[in-house]
């Protein structure tokens, strides 16, 4: 009796799945970042943003998304670049943080890529001090640099106080 095994479960693959590493890409002024892809929830195009009053200015507002109030954060000012301007053409990627939805309002979403794990780097020197801070590490692709962003350190707002 012939049994189907998955490939999972096969020998020689165990490995396979723990060796790349799947991010969520996305543009700030030309720069690629990148996010996990098991934290994103949703990728949305513009969206309509109501302001919260005495929020920090890198909270853009809230947003309803399916009934789910979801927190706006702009990441440009978030990483300390100028504010983009009010045409609010901006995307955002949806991220669930301890049960709260966050909308992380970026320039561009971009593809899905899948870096192998040994070509992770820690932050150079070199990067920026603000996005060292917000950044778990680099890959260096073929003709660009993907800077790895720590989400829960994006959102805590009580670092920078």
């Amino acid at each position: 009796m012939n049994q189907i095994v998955p490939a999972s479960k096969r020998p020689g693959t165990e490995l396979a799945a723990s060796e790349t590493q799947d991010y969520v890409t996305m543009f700030i002024e030309g720069q690629l970042f990148g996010i996990p892809v098991l934290t994103v929830q949703d990728v949305l195009g513009p969206q309509k943003i109501t302001r919260i009053p005495l929020a920090p200015r890198e909270v853009a507002g809230s947003l309803n998304l399916r009934g789910r109030i979801v927190t706006a954060i702009d990441v440009r000012l978030r990483l300390g670049l100028t504010n983009q301007g009010g045409d609010n053409k901006s995307m955002s990627v949806v991220v669930d943080m301890g049960g709260e939805l966050y909308s992380l309002m970026v320039d561009q979403v971009g593809e899905v890529l899948s870096l192998p794990a040994a070509k992770f780097e820690r932050n150079p020197p070199t990067l920026d001090l603000m996005w060292r801070e917000f950044s778990t590490g680099i890959y260096r692709l073929e003709d660009k640099l993907l800077v790895v962003l720590d989400v829960a350190k994006l959102l805590d707002f009580n670092r920078n106080e």
